[in-house]
């Protein structure tokens, strides 16, 4: 593993942070160093084992603070993925740019506010960081066909579907799938009534701009997400549907890869494509 990316997962025992530690793993040019799961019945034991993927003599830790520490002391620069919780990821990121670990984030919720401390706090420290709402090479086309029909649709709302243990609402990818749409700084939604919500929320979150984000929260699903635009006479629906964690991997690992490069702070997978 000479030269490879030493690489730690942070939430490694959750749905996604499994499904990381397999795709390092098998990365020749990638070496799982270390994994950070507040389970505490998992403690001790190979992640490896406990992601499927054979035993790789890395034990889940509990201690952040102490595996950053450790990763710091690696030749090459380390990077940590964070699929954590939208509570925690503000200071566990914080934490790795202190120790100097490049943090690949995927943990949604961080407030506008948060991003941009953590901005300055990687520029002064001249370190990498991505922040990615979503590591779906489909879904980043999606964005982009949804940004160009923006152009000429006035109306547009978005629905965003996902599992019913996502702790925060809206997603992530779909405030910045309206952020996107917002760029080119038009007002969506003109008015055409005096709308009253008989119960509050019925017509879902609103931006600054007028765009309407909804979102729904079921067993069974993983994640969806949906923008609809109207115009007199006609619908046009862009619908990206996720039916494995597996699709996001390839996002994960080329964010890895890129992130040793940077010397600042980068929000979206289209920044590094």
């Amino acid at each position: 593993m000479s030269g490879a990316i030493p690489v730690v997962v942070n939430g490694a025992a959750g749905k996604m942070g499994r499904e990381v530690v397999k795709a390092v793993a098998a990365a020749p040019d990638l070496n799982l160093i270390g994994a950070v799961d507040t389970s505490p019945e998992l403690q001790g034991q190979d992640i490896g084992l406990v992601a499927g993927c054979g035993e790789l003599e890395v034990p889940i830790l509990a201690d952040l603070q102490a595996t950053l520490v450790m990763a710091a002391q690696e030749k090459q620069l380390p990077v940590m993925v964070d699929f954590t919780h939208p509570d925690a990821v503000y200071e566990n990121v914080r934490s790795a740019i202190a120790y100097g670990v490049r943090p690949v984030v995927g943990t949604t919720g961080l407030s506008e506010e948060q991003i941009q401390d953590l901005a300055d706090f990687a520029d002064k420290a001249s370190l990498g960081c991505l922040i990615i709402p979503n590591f779906s090479i489909g879904m980043v086309l999606l964005q982009q066909a949804a940004v160009r029909a923006s152009q000429y649709f006035d109306h547009v709302e978005i629905i965003e579907l996902h599992h019913n243990q996502k702790a925060d609402a809206p997603s992530g990818t779909a405030i910045q799938t309206a952020q996107l749409l917002e760029e080119f700084g038009k007002p969506f939604n003109p008015p055409q009534v005096s709308e009253t919500e008989k119960m509050p929320g019925a017509r879902g979150s609103v931006t600054e701009d007028g765009i309407r984000i909804h979102s729904i929260r079921l067993p069974g699903l993983i994640a969806h997400q949906e923008v609809i635009f109207g115009a007199p006479g006609q619908i046009y629906t862009l619908r990206h549907d996720t039916s494995d964690r597996a699709c996001y991997m390839p996002g994960v690992l080329l964010s890895i890869r890129k992130i040793i490069t940077l010397k600042s702070l980068v929000y979206g997978l289209e920044k590094i494509l």
